[in-house]
């Protein structure tokens, strides 16, 4: 990791004003990491890589992608020679945006096609479908979307955001520089939106906002007719209080969300909305002209300035033979995921589970924000935190950067029944829910068996 790196603390409150600790702390846990002993890699002339994500249904419009980007790092593994000389061979799989089809195809791709890692996954309600046949078949799942935290799984890697290296900094950031006083925490009907906001009306509690200035609404996936939503949305922002919209829509339900905010003359310096789940590919389909203004919250953006974003984005316009084809966050996770899951197999010498899941700990790649990525012990990396502000062409102008990387906090300290949980899956704790206050391993994380 390059010298003038920072890690921002996990146990501060994660936002833009954070504490920044040194380095330092990350050779102490790479030093923690006791290389794995060797295992028998399985046999055969290439190693399977599972692709897990919709190619069709409301959750295509985000996830197509992540298999295309997945095809190219995997083909530019291969140039390099493939991993353990071996090939990588792609198994690509369409769960359809059907939660309990996740599950199924996910076990086929474990114990039929013995895929040596899966990448997948979009919405939590996914990730919590296949979760249980991870943990059974002791497979490894790279997950690279932002979600609610609140899990920490031995078998999975969280290469998205947890809640402070996202949803927190957004609204330190409203409340900072856009002075929001009045808050609507509006989601799609599912696990990631209702626990992402249970932690966010709590931190705006203990921010000292009142109850009777946030206003929860849910609407289902596919969601499409949203007049009375956003009339009601205007409504509570006309009290006089500067007001703003915290987005945890998922899928193609933004694309009329958008519209009618630009139907009933919303703009940003009105009533300002920061997306979660609005990135440079949901952008594309759309019409960004009632969108200017509008922020996202991301630890990547397709504008970020420096030579390895340039490199990755004209290897994605090669790979894809389209010059318009956008990148965007989840992309940089599979990226940042991907490659180390490759040093981890190098470093086990082995494609083994038990010895990569080791390996992984204390791995450090680049970034393409700047820096580097490492993987700590809680399967989840160092991010840093960026604000963008939508522009006419769909791209987004950066407005804030934590000034380093933050340390994911993957149980939230502002919900009582997490505040004093942490992951870590070295020894001699190896436990995903580890009570610091009792010295328990508890329910939520599991402890290997």
């Amino acid at each position: 990791m390059a010298p003038a790196d920072t890690i921002i603390s996990r146990r501060g409150l994660g936002g833009l004003g954070a504490a920044a600790l040194t380095v330092a702390a990350m050779g102490a846990v790479k030093a923690a990491v006791t290389p794995a002993a060797a295992q028998t890699a399985p046999s055969g002339g290439t190693i399977k890589v599972g692709i897990l994500h919709s190619l069709s249904g409301t959750m295509a419009i985000s996830e197509t992608t992540l298999k295309d980007v997945m095809l190219m790092l995997i083909d530019i593994q291969n140039k390099k020679g493939g991993l353990l000389g071996k090939k990588l061979e792609p198994v690509v799989v369409d769960p359809a945006s059907n939660w309990p089809l996740f599950a199924e195809k996910a076990r086929g791709l474990l114990t039929v096609d013995k895929c040596a890692a899966v990448f997948g996954c979009w919405t939590s309600v996914s990730r919590k479908s296949v979760l249980p046949v991870f943990e059974e078949l002791n497979g490894i799942l790279f997950y690279p979307v932002q979600y609610e935290g609140q899990e920490c799984s031995r078998n999975v890697f969280y290469t998205g955001a947890a809640p402070n290296q996202q949803a927190i900094p957004a609204v330190d950031y409203l409340m900072t520089e856009e002075k929001v006083t009045r808050w609507v925490l509006a989601g799609t009907d599912y696990v990631y939106p209702r626990t992402t906001n249970q932690i966010l009306e709590s931190y705006l509690k203990v921010k000292g906002v009142k109850p009777d200035d946030i206003l929860i609404n849910y609407t289902p996936f596919g969601h499409s007719d949203w007049q009375n939503i956003v009339a009601s949305i205007k409504k509570f922002g006309s009290a006089g209080k500067k007001t703003a919209v915290v987005s945890t829509i998922n899928g193609d339900a933004n694309v009329p969300f958008y519209k009618e905010l630009g139907n009933q003359g919303i703009k940003a310096t009105d009533i300002p909305v920061v997306a979660f789940s609005v990135g440079e590919e949901e952008l594309a389909g759309m019409d960004t002209k009632p969108l200017l203004g509008h922020l996202a919250a991301w630890n990547y953006f397709e504008s970020v300035d420096n030579p390895d974003n340039k490199a990755f984005i004209d290897a994605w316009h090669t790979f894809i033979k389209n010059p318009k084809r956008t990148t965007n966050d989840p992309m940089e996770a599979h990226y940042i995921g991907f490659n180390m899951w490759v040093k981890g197999v190098e470093k086990a010498g082995t494609t083994a589970p038990n010895a990569v899941i080791d390996a992984l700990i204390g791995v450090s790649v680049p970034n393409l924000s700047g820096g580097y990525s490492a993987m700590m012990p809680n399967h989840h990396i160092t991010k840093p935190v960026l604000i963008g502000e939508i522009q006419a062409d769909g791209m987004f102008n950066i407005v804030s950067q934590t000034p380093g990387l933050v340390v994911a906090a993957e149980w939230s300290p502002y919900v009582a029944d997490t505040k004093d949980l942490i992951g870590d899956w070295r020894e001699p704790l190896h436990c995903g829910a580890y009570n610091v206050t009792t010295h328990t391993c508890g329910a939520g994380g599991g402890k290997k068996a």
